[in-house]
Parts: C-alpha cells; structure tokens; sequence
C-alpha cells in the first residue's frame, strides 16, 4: 500500500530535529556555511542535505511573524522527474511505498533536465559522483517497519506517517481544527504528492 507523510507546519517549531535526524541517518558530513542574515542553515538544499526547514518573516500589522517550512522531496503520485528521466531504472517507484528513488544510474542523466523537471526544486548533484540525489523517504527505514528519520526525530508531533488513505484522513481532519484558528488554512497539493504540507495561510 502506497504510504505519506503529513507535515503540520503550524506545529512546527524550527528545532531542525528532522534536518538532523535526516543527515545524521544518512550519515552525511557537515556542510561549511556563513551567516546570510537568516535563521535558515544552510541556505539551501544540498546533495549532503537532503532535509531543510526553511525560515522566512512576514509583517502582521505591526508584528513579525515566522514561518517555518520542512522542505524535502514530495514524492509525486506521477514524477515529472521520473517521466523526463532517458536512462532506463535511474528513477524508480517503489510499488509498495509509492517512493520515488534515485539510483546509481542518475549518474548518466542530464542534471539540468531532471532539476527543472521537478516543481519544487529538490533534485541536487553529488559533484564528485554526479549521481543525482535527495530524499528517498528512508527506504530503508520504511522496508524494516521503522518510521522514517524525520518523522521519528519530529518531537513536536509536526509529522506523521502511514497508509496514503489514513494519512489523508488524519490530514483533512487536522485541516477542520486549524481552520478554526487559521481560515486560510489549506493542504498543498494533496492528490498530487506523497508528503503533505498543512499551511497556516494558503499561498
């Protein structure tokens, strides 16, 4: 059965436990950055940062609000970066978790036409191996009944995994409960993608 992930981003915090969990499970270096005038670090997705809350502020009358965003791969229903791909098994869905994976073979893909392909501009390149990488939902996790790395290390319960059907469910009732506190609250996306955003205000 095909899984998802809800991500309740009006339950998020910005402890970055998921970007960390994620880099640490991967076993994943650190990556050198400077301060660029943001809370956000590093300033974007990298082939060693497959997870990223990304920060941005907004003026409310006169109050400065945060928004935090745990980027990552959606893991589209149908992936455009699946459907450009011209090497035959460079990206493949997992059949039982509807994942989309990155093999060894993206090596031979052109980077340009796999990146633009994506609508959320996740896919990077490993300049050293010229593989194409990002989130593979911890396949690996997932195929030993484990929870995925940022699910599991999320301590604020912004995050939650199962079933697509159930995670669905679970999304439009937390959807009805927000709304009330946040009218403009909406899912992004949901019929087309395998990790599910609930947003505070729709943009």
């Amino acid at each position: 059965m095909p899984k998802a992930i809800l991500v309740d981003t009006t339950r998020c915090t910005a402890c970055r436990g998921c970007q960390v969990g994620c880099k640490e499970w991967k076993n994943f270096p650190a990556v050198p950055t400077k301060q660029q005038g943001s809370h956000q670090n590093p300033p974007d997705l990298t082939h060693y940062n497959f997870k990223l809350v990304r920060f941005s502020e907004h003026l409310d009358g006169d109050t400065v609000k945060w928004y935090f965003f745990p980027d990552c791969c959606r893991h589209c229903v149908d992936a455009p970066c699946k459907n450009v791909a011209s090497v035959k098994d460079s990206i493949i869905q997992d059949k039982d978790t509807g994942a989309i994976i990155y093999t060894d073979l993206t090596a031979k893909e052109d980077f340009k036409t796999i990146k633009d392909s994506c609508p959320y501009d996740i896919p990077r390149q490993d300049p050293a191996t010229k593989k194409i990488v990002k989130c593979d939902m911890c396949i690996d996790r997932v195929k030993a009944n484990l929870l995925p790395m940022c699910v599991k290390s999320c301590a604020m319960g912004a995050m939650s995994f199962g079933e697509r059907a159930d995670i669905l469910k679970q999304a439009a009732e937390r959807l009805e409960a927000v709304k009330k506190e946040f009218p403009k609250a909406a899912l992004l996306n949901k019929d087309d993608v395998s990790v599910i955003f609930l947003v505070a205000d729709e943009p």
